[in-house]
């Protein structure tokens, strides 16, 4: 078996890679080394992705849309002839609400498989972090608005996580349980 499990991020105020680090953790409590890389700071190769038994993806969504290096990162995975599994997770604010942290319930993870055409091993959504304080005056108007929108808060000193830590705990164990499986290449 590999010695570093690959878990790639794309964040935009923190919250992916917060997300990342807690898998991180949790994964080195039973004994699996992971390997954070922020995708900003750049893509692997294919040839990278090949070798790799397993890639976890944790993306954040910002107005709608995953990051750019999230989807540059799919866009180069579609293209590897035998991809290894993949574990996908996405945060955003819709996974704050019951049911929106599956696949099928949450519109972006969603959307995000069928646009790439994926079949991720483990997919997942996870709930980001609103917190007003943080954004440009105009951002924090419009996740104002969309906050309006969707029955969420909207009061601007509001600072919310609702990554659920049991959540994140559940699917690294997912991730472990899958990673122990996996052939090393």
């Amino acid at each position: 078996m590999p010695s570093d499990l690959p878990l790639f991020y794309a964040t935009r105020d923190g919250q992916a890679r917060r997300i990342a680090e807690r898998i991180g953790v949790r994964l080195a409590e039973q004994g699996i080394a992971a390997r954070l890389s922020d995708l900003a700071a750049g893509l692997p190769t294919a040839a990278v992705l090949s070798a790799v038994p397993l890639v976890v993806l944790v993306a954040a969504v910002r107005y709608g849309r995953h990051l750019r290096p999230a989807t540059r990162l799919l866009a180069l995975f579609r293209t590897l002839p035998a991809p290894p599994p993949l574990v996908l997770v996405s945060v955003n604010l819709t996974a704050r609400k019951p049911g929106k942290d599956t696949a099928q319930g949450n519109p972006y993870l969603r959307k995000l498989i069928a646009r790439y055409r994926l079949a991720p091993a483990v997919a997942a959504a996870i709930g980001g972090r609103l917190d007003y304080a943080l954004y440009p005056w105009w951002d924090r108007e419009i996740i104002r608005l969309i906050m309006r929108l969707t029955s969420g808060p909207t009061d601007p000193t509001t600072a919310i996580d609702y990554a659920s830590p049991q959540a994140i705990d559940d699917l690294t164990a997912r991730i472990a349980e899958l990673w122990r499986g996996v052939p090393p290449k």
